[in-house]
């Protein structure tokens, strides 16, 4: 299988610009995006918002006015409110800086009284909206994307599932420090919804990741490496730092 476009950079601040000019550029042709959140995507979204920031006002206020967005998961049990939240997430690092009308950021609800009939919901939506052109993904240690916990075959749909210890532990950091404050469930985007993307823009930073991303990239791709289901996608472009991308056996 052909290695998709990668593009490495010296460090995650030069990868957020990249990033942050590709999403510039999918807004000014009215793209329907795909985000997603965590300290990968911290960076990026900066940079998109002083990126927008510095267009004169009309050409930023006509780029907000098309946004259409859907985050790819949510925590069961968590509000808007709340600060863990990735609703929250998304009005700190862009709602709040650009002006931009929460409800233009979608996310599934994770106060829903049926966790599993609001996946459904959601990706009913996501269908009627045309379904996404540019979708943004981060890389999980254990090879998840979106919340898409090994093992996972890529026809899973949106839905409802269990998180894994790793990945608990992973984002402990905005509950304090305790993997145990994470939530244990989460509504997330499928394999299915996210290969159906027209484009995927992975993104990864940190040495920490590098085995992960050769595993995502250059093994067969299998149920434990849910991140290797996306080596298929005609429209993939991974964006990685030199960390990051250590391991790859670049030709």
């Amino acid at each position: 299988m052909a290695q998709p476009p990668l593009r490495v950079e010296a460090d995650a601040l030069a990868v957020a610009d990249q990033v942050a000019m590709r999403l510039q550029a999918a807004l000014a042709q009215g793209a329907t995006l795909g985000l997603a959140t965590g300290r990968t995507m911290e960076p990026v979204y900066r940079a998109l918002v002083q990126r927008l920031q510095a267009l004169p006002e009309t050409d930023c206020l006509g780029l907000l006015a098309s946004w259409c967005s859907f985050n790819l998961d949510e925590y069961v049990g968590l509000g808007p409110k709340d600060p863990g939240s990735f609703a929250a997430f998304m009005r700190r690092h862009l709602a709040l800086p650009l002006r931009l009308p929460s409800e233009r950021l979608q996310l599934p609800d994770g106060l829903a009284g049926d966790p599993q009939a609001e996946a459904l919901r959601y990706a009913q939506a996501l269908r009627a909206a045309g379904g996404i052109d540019l979708q943004l993904l981060g890389l999980g240690r254990n090879g998840h994307v979106g919340f898409n916990e090994p093992p996972c075959l890529p026809e899973a749909p949106c839905r409802c599932l269990a998180l894994s210890s790793s990945t608990r532990q992973q984002n402990a950091g905005a509950f304090g420090g305790d993997p145990q404050a994470v939530p244990p469930q989460a509504i997330t985007l499928g394999l299915a919804e996210i290969l159906s993307a027209r484009q995927l823009l992975l993104v990864v930073t940190g040495a920490e990741k590098a085995e992960i991303l050769r595993r995502s990239l250059q093994e067969p791709p299998c149920p434990e490496v849910p991140a290797s289901w996306l080596q298929g996608h005609p429209g993939l472009e991974v964006i990685a730092d030199r960390g990051a991308a250590a391991a790859l056996q670049l030709s």
